[in-house]
């Protein structure tokens, strides 16, 4: 674990002292939405710049029972703008989502919820799903596990990355992925996926082994603690396109559930769920799209003020990292986030 990841297992530490001392309680809020992707038992790799994105359901289980033992009830994330209109006082509450649409989802997570008997939303990303369109991050930490020089086309420029070392391949990753999340995004992940193929990388078989199929999709949407809701069609970053694109990733992603399940869905998770696919006009056009409730990956709790903006709704992630039930009493309560946001005033 690198200086930043101890940094923040600290301030976890901290803020699960403080919550138990009820310090800061108001910080709570009226709940929270917690964010995952995959769950699945842990592979260990020396590279793996995409830990973040994975629990095991060992560590789903503990989150789910920590959260009942802090006094959490366990809802529907449609049910969240009701809630945040309840008196103050009412019990903390629970929403949980996974995104992307991953085949482990419903093979792994689902048994976890059905024994604590927590509803559960799935963001389901057409492109995906349809295998049209691939997973970058994992095309790349494939493709810098394997390589040890790397050539891509980036901006029009030849750039050229020595990956022999951990540290080395991190620095590249870092700095391609910086490169990709732009403007062109997706003449950028296509130069990526050129590059992966040349060194036997197939970046629509890596879709294929790990996300769920339209089919699949349909069967866990009838599953009576799921729903599903949408996350576009491509996975860019919806702040790079215009109005007319942007509309289409929302409004096809909509078009494609419902096929799926006869109903229209009326969440939306936003691809990355930060700066590049959030603001102000894409949370209009999400609107106009139809879409009642939107969510982000900004980390923070919910206070009833959030029910004026259901279009920017912040998320909790459940990651790799911070697997320990005293990591998710901490990030409940809501800490570490408003200290974050006092130290940035």
């Amino acid at each position: 674990m690198g200086l930043k990841h101890r940094a923040i297992a600290a301030a976890l530490r901290a803020s699960a002292l403080m919550q138990r001392m009820k310090v800061m309680a108001g910080a709570r809020g009226r709940g929270a939405i917690f964010t995952l992707h995959q769950v699945r038992p842990y592979l260990r790799r020396d590279f793996d710049p995409n830990r973040h994105l994975e629990i095991t359901p060992d560590f789903l289980g503990l989150a789910l029972e920590r959260l009942r033992h802090d006094g959490y009830r366990f809802v529907a994330l449609d049910e969240v703008p009701q809630l945040l209109a309840e008196p103050a006082g009412a019990k903390p509450f629970a929403a949980f989502t996974l995104d992307d649409g991953y085949r482990n989802n419903h093979a792994l997570a689902v048994p976890v919820f059905e024994r604590f008997e927590a509803p559960f939303t799935v963001f389901a990303c057409k492109g995906l799903s349809e295998r049209s369109h691939g997973m970058w991050w994992e095309t790349l930490a494939d493709l810098l596990s394997r390589a040890e020089k790397l050539e891509l086309v980036l901006e029009g420029k030849r750039c050229a990355f020595q990956t022999v070392t951990i540290i080395e391949k991190a620095r590249a990753f870092a700095v391609i992925a910086g490169k990709i999340c732009q403007p062109g995004e997706a003449e950028r992940i296509e130069a990526l996926n050129h590059a992966a193929r040349a060194h036997g990388i197939d970046p629509r078989q890596q879709v294929d082994d790990a996300i769920m199929t339209a089919g699949e999709l349909g069967t866990l949407g009838r599953h009576p603690l799921a729903s599903l809701g949408a996350h576009g069609v491509s996975h860019r970053g919806l702040a790079f396109l215009d109005d007319a694109s942007v509309l289409r990733e929302l409004t096809a992603s909509a078009d494609y559930l419902e096929a799926i399940t006869g109903t229209r869905p009326l969440s939306f998770a936003y691809p990355y769920g930060d700066a590049r696919s959030v603001d102000a006009r894409i949370a209009r056009l999400t609107a106009q799209a139809g879409f009642r409730l939107a969510v982000t990956t900004r980390p923070g709790t919910l206070a009833p003020d959030h029910g004026q903006n259901l279009l920017q709704l912040p998320r909790i992630s459940l990651n790799g990292f911070f697997q320990h039930p005293d990591h998710v009493s901490a990030l409940a309560s809501g800490i570490v986030f408003s200290v974050a946001r006092r130290l940035r005033q």
